[in-house]
């Protein structure tokens, strides 16, 4: 454990009861308003949410990776934007940095980062650049002590409130990974613009936007570590780390979804007794707690597995697909356990299916994943 047993015991005690008093009662008020009080926004850096991941030294909790996701389990209990705030100073954002970003770049981001005074963004997808990253378009070129930057940047997650973007471009006419760079650009930066909040199926609060470069002038020192070519395998060597944070966060969403069923099944009368008493309600609820908890040993095992500093690139995507398509699963149950009450915004499985429907998605869609699971697993073989 990178913190003592007891302290960290006493911060998933406080996560928790965070989630519960102050999380959950605000859902429909972010769902509503489509934003996070900043009053809560605060309360997430008091409580050290922004720098889960990000050492100590520079002023974040230095959790391991079986800390984080069990952090993340709780999180996961309340509505995902709350977490989609801090996930970008978790993971991509900072984490680029600590693995190649140099001395004067870890010094001025990762306390600010770990600390949630700015909010990160990573900016990678485009418009033609999804899955297939490796075809960005957004170019970087060289001009002097600066690079200019040109292109466009889709779905970005935080960019309407973001401090600091860390940016793919192209910095090269080569195909492979040496021509993909990476850049923290500051926001206000002369030639950045954002576009309007996407109008999204679900993850209110969490808000996404177009970035765009037209001519966008940053200094020379905002290429990540001072090294051209490194910002495809950077993201790569954070991926696995990302994925499994992910994993977790949909296993906490399960549990939320069971807990939700549950009480509605206990409540809701049919044929004179608590449908709870029903078998094929029963059975419906099994299901989901057997997924669950499969879903729970597969994160916590990968995490195990990269503490101790073991390749998980295959336990990995593993977790992240098999708890994404489980969170469906058990949400789609969710919503027929409450019947038409499922199907109405008054309970949060409505809600919580819409939202589900994300993580099948981003951070490597389902198909992806397959592809790497299938590679990985020939490599077992060699």
């Amino acid at each position: 454990m990178a913190i003592d047993t007891e302290t960290f015991a006493l911060l998933l005690d406080a996560v928790r009861r965070f989630v519960a008093q102050r999380l959950i009662p605000n859902e429909v008020l972010v769902a509503e308003t489509n934003r996070i009080p900043e009053g809560l926004v605060q309360e997430m850096r008091e409580l050290g949410l922004f720098g889960l991941s990000i050492a100590p030294e520079h002023g974040g909790l230095g959790l391991s990776m079986e800390e984080e996701v069990r952090v993340v389990f709780e999180l996961g209990r309340a509505s995902p934007a709350f977490r989609s705030m801090a996930g970008t100073n978790i993971g991509i954002g900072s984490q680029a940095i600590v693995i190649a970003g140099s001395a004067a770049q870890r010094a001025r981001y990762l306390p600010q980062l770990a600390s949630g005074e700015i909010i990160g963004s990573f900016a990678l997808t485009e418009p033609d650049a999804g899955s297939d990253a490796m075809s960005i378009r957004t170019s970087a070129r060289r001009d002097g002590e600066h690079y200019i930057l040109n292109g466009t940047k889709r779905y970005i997650t935080n960019a309407p409130v973001a401090g600091l973007f860390t940016v793919m471009a192209r910095t090269g006419d080569a195909i492979g990974a040496d021509a993909i760079s990476c850049f923290l650009v500051e926001a206000g930066a002369p030639g950045l613009a954002i576009g309007k909040p996407d109008r999204k199926m679900g993850q209110a609060g969490a808000l996404t936007c177009d970035v765009m470069f037209d001519e966008c002038r940053v200094p020379a020192t905002a290429l990540l570590g001072g090294v051209e070519g490194n910002g495809f395998r950077t993201a790569m060597k954070v991926l696995d780390k990302g994925r499994l944070h992910i994993a977790a966060l949909c296993t906490g969403m399960a549990e939320r979804l069971i807990a939700e069923a549950v009480g509605f099944a206990r409540s809701r009368i049919q044929f004179g007794q608590p449908i709870s008493e029903f078998q094929l309600v029963q059975a419906m609820i099994a299901d989901s707690q057997a997924d669950t908890l499969a879903a729970r040993a597969l994160v916590l095992d990968a995490a195990r597995k990269r503490d101790a500093g073991d390749r998980i690139t295959l336990e990995a995507a593993c977790a992240k697909m098999f708890a994404s398509e489980m969170l469906g699963r058990v949400a789609d149950r969710a919503v027929q356990i409450h019947g038409g009450a499922g199907y109405v915004s008054e309970y949060p499985v409505e809600r919580f299916y819409r939202d589900a429907r994300l993580f099948r998605i981003f951070e490597g869609t389902t198909q992806i994943q397959q592809l790497v699971i299938a590679r990985e697993t020939y490599r077992l073989f060699d």
